[in-house]
This record gives C-alpha cells, sequence and structure tokens, in this order.
C-alpha cells in the first residue's frame, strides 16, 4: 500500500501508517530528494502542526529526522497548513513539514511537504521520497549536523502576509468564527479583527483533544446558532489546519466552498483581477455553480478533486482563481495554496465592497440538489470497463438532460465507488443514485 495518498501522509497517529520511526524515515528521505540542489550552505526547513497531542511527537520526530540529515529546522508551532507553504516560499527554505490530518477526527495525524517556493509536491516526488525511505545513507556529524530553533516572529510574519491582502477594512462588519479548536484558533481571530471586524470567535481553545470535535466546517451547528444568536453579519468556520472555509449568512444558511467562490469570481472580474475570465473548479464542482458562472460570462475549467490539481491547472494556464466545494479555494494573487483565513478576509472584503449581505451576494447561484452514495467493497479498478455501468449512466443522464448531471469516481484511498447525481430535485436525484449505486454493487461487487 503506498504511504503518499491525496494530500500527504494521513492515517491514525501512532498507528500502522503514521508512528514516530516512520515520521523520521519520511524526513530524512524527504532531506535528500528536496535539498539536493540547494542553493542555501545549510539546508532549511520550516515545521508546523495544528493542535493535536500527537502532534507533539511526530513534529518532535520529524525535526529529529531533518536535523540529523544536516537540515537547520525552524520549528513554528500551532499554525495553518498555508502559513507553512507561505513561511517557505517567504524565507527561501529548502522544504516545509506540516504535521495535520485536516478535518480528520482527532485521532488522525498526518504529514505534509513542501518544496522549495511553497508548493506541494507532485506525486513522483512523494514517491521519489517513499522509494527513499530507509535506505543507506552517510550521515554528518560534528558542526554539519542541523540545529532545531524556535521562530518566535512567523506568526506575526504570517498574519502580516495576511493583512498584505486587505484593500478594504471590514469596519462596520460583526463576525462569528469557528476555529474548530485547531491551528486557526490564535491567528484567525487576530487576522479578522485587525482587519477592522468585530469578531466573536468559538471553538478557539484548543487542549490537544478536541481539534475538529463538532465543531469546524464539518460541524456547523454551533456556528449557525452562534451567528443568529449574536446577530452577526456572517460566520466563517475553519477545518482543524485551517486551509478550509465554509461560511454561514446571517439567517444560518450555510454558503458552501461553490458559493463563495461564485461571489469571488463575480467580484474579481468586476475589479478586473480575474485572469483569461476563467475559473478552475473541479469535477465535484456543483451545476448549479456551473450555470452561475455561465450567466456571469465567466469560463469554468475543471480538474480532479484535490487542490493540488486546482493548482495545477491554474499554473498551466496562469490563471487567478480556484477551488473545490470544500471550501479549498487558491487566489494566486496572494498565495500558491488554499487559505481559509484569506478566503474568508476576501469574502468579507466583497460584503463590505457591495453593500450587500452575504445572503444577497450568495443568490447569484442556485445549488442543485446533491445526493452521493459511496459503494463499498467493490473492484472500482473495473469500473471505466462495465458496459453494464455505462449503459446505466448514459441512460441517467439522458433523463437529466441539461437541468442535472451524473459523475461515478473510483476512490483514490478506499476499495469503492462514489456515484455522485445531481438533479432538479433531491427526490430525483436519490432515485437514480440509488439506482446507479446498485448497478455498481451488481456488477463491480465481489
Amino acid at each position: 500500500m503506498a504511504l503518499f495518498g491525496t494530500d500527504g501522509i494521513r492515517g491514525l497517529a501512532n498507528g500502522e501508517t503514521l508512528t514516530a520511526e516512520i515520521a523520521v524515515d519520511v524526513a530524512i528521505a524527504a532531506a535528500h530528494i528536496l535539498v539536493e540542489s540547494s542553493s542555501n550552505s545549510r539546508p532549511v526547513a520550516i515545521v508546523g502542526q495544528d493542535s493535536r497531542a500527537s502532534g507533539e511527537f511526530l513534529e518532535a520526530a520529524v525535526a529529529a529526522g531533518l536535523a540529523s540529515a544536516g537540515i537547520d529546522v525552524y520549528r513554528v508551532g500551532v499554525l495553518p497548513t498555508p502559513a507553512i507553504a507561505f513561511l517557505v516560499a517567504e524565507s527561501g527554505a529548502d522544504l516545509g513539514v506540516m504535521i495535520s490530518a485536516s478535518h480528520n477526527p482527532m485521532p488522525d495525524n498526518g504529514i505534509k511537504l513542501f518544496s522549495r517556493g511553497g508548493g506541494k509536491l507532485d506525486d513522483s516526488i512523494e514517491a521519489a521520497i517513499e522509494k527513499r525511505m530507509g535506505e543507506p545513507w552517510t550521515r554528518p556529524t560534528g558542526r554539519n549536523v542541523g540545529r532545531i530553533t524556535f521562530d518566535e516572529t512567523a506568526s506575526a510574519r504570517y498574519l502580516q502576509h495576511l493583512l498584505a491582502s486587505v484593500s478594504t477594512p471590514l469596519k462596520g462588519l460583526k463576525i462569528v468564527v469557528d476555529c474548530a479548536n485547531g491551528a486557526s484558533s490564535f491567528v484567525g481571530p487576530q487576522a479578522y479583527e485587525k482587519a477592522g471586524a468585530t469578531v466573536v470567535a468559538i471553538h478557539h481553545t484548543p487542549d490537544g483533544w478536541n481539534i475538529n470535535e463538532n465543531c469546524g466546517s464539518t460541524h456547523l451547528e454551533d456556528l449557525q446558532a452562534a451567528v443568529v444568536k449574536e446577530g452577526a453579519d456572517f460566520g466563517i468556520a475553519h477545518d482543524g489546519d485551517a486551509d478550509r472555509c465554509l461560511a454561514v449568512d446571517a439567517q444560518g444558511n450555510v454558503i458552501d466552498g461553490d458559493a463563495i467562490m461564485t461571489i469571488l469570481a463575480r467580484g474579481f472580474k468586476e475589479r478586473g483581477a480575474l485572469k483569461s475570465n476563467t475559473i478552475v473548479g473541479t469535477v465535484m464542482s456543483n451545476l448549479g455553480f456551473m450555470h452561475a458562472m455561465k450567466e456571469a460570462g465567466i469560463e469554468v475549467i475543471t480538474t480532479a478533486v484535490g487542490d493540488r490539481y486546482v493548482l495545477e491547472r491554474m499554473l498551466e494556464g496562469d490563471f487567478s482563481l480556484g477551488g473545490e466545494q470544500s471550501g479549498h479555494l487558491i487566489m494566486r494573487e496572494f498565495a500558491n495554496t488554499g487559505d481559509g483565513i484569506l478566503t474568508a478576509l476576501q469574502l468579507a472584503q466583497e460584503v463590505v465592497r457591495t453593500g450587500k449581505s452575504l445572503s444577497e451576494l450568495a443568490s447569484t447561484m442556485q445549488r442543485f440538489p446533491q445526493v452521493l452514495i459511496n459503494v463499498p467493497n467493490v473492484a472500482k479498478d473495473k469500473l471505466s470497463s462495465s458496459e453494464a455501468v455505462s449503459k446505466a449512466v448514459k441512460s441517467a443522464e439522458s433523463t437529466l438532460g441539461d437541468n442535472g448531471r451524473v459523475l461515478l469516481r473510483a476512490s483514490g484511498t478506499e476499495p469503492l465507488v462514489r456515484v455522485m447525481v445531481e438533479a432538479s430535485s433531491d427526490n430525483l436525484a436519490q432515485e437514480i443514485a440509488a439506482s446507479l449505486a446498485a448497478v455498481v454493487k451488481a456488477e463491480l461487487g465481489s
């Protein structure tokens, strides 16, 4: 089984795939791969973590592995994943490491790697790192071993970077922010306050165990209630490592990533900041988003699911805006990775700039009901070759016409096929999705 998944290494901390020993080995192999062409006389790495208790020993293991390979390590403590990407680029470091499992439950953790310049690694580089784990190597000694230092200025530098993106002060806005007891708990509320907003922070007291626990972008109930109770203009929810942003309007309605992309794309276009009049989404982008963009005269290019694939396409076409329904948004004017706090700041600016409420701005996209069914224990590698499945999909697409769509996708990490159907009504979407799932199970099941 491959160690790296769609976003680094992720699994049960101290379980089979993510131990301290593995963290050391990954760090050493990454050092060998990523600093081979370093122009620094002393290779440098930035290492951060979210608020999980297991991050403490994993961060120590990663720092030890890097230092043993001759890398000078700058620890930055609990900061969002996009902060690590920014700090690597800003400091000219050779690599960055973020210890986080994003929106996963507390017992999980992960290792995300960034190359020089702050970009996520290509699949080929991750494969090369995995291949070199445990290989014999010559260890540096004496003055050639790396040093480990805590960087006291990292958080302030990242905060300054966030505030530099704000051209319209947020004065007059009242915002509730759910920090998921995660990596945004300290810098997130600071950013919104310094940008001019009145901020009510919830779930911003991490204790090592409570990250993502009934809070954050995967559990919006507390945020919805708090926004209504506080009479706030809107609410913002981050995930554990703060690379995502979802929102809630003043009435407590959820504003997902597709709606946020719709708002920002229209705003970027009005300001002449939407390069080539194009936005990059994924195959999971809602059909309502596609229709909204067509009405706005904006072209949509879709990629596979995963912010790395969105970024790759953005770089290829020199596009300025892209993202996912889950709330990962990339704005290349400011960053080359998804940044939930940055996204929220830009969204808040649109509210101030237009003088419209978030619900008014979001109303330009009418979301199509979407049903997703996971079909487990099937031969996902045979999905594309099954004539019966192909016939069923064509029949469903004929039924839906222009008012819906079908997507069948093999999971990248599990033995299952994801059946997604969008339709003009929830009942129709449910009916077609269930029918397709039954065909997939019957034809590909073991």
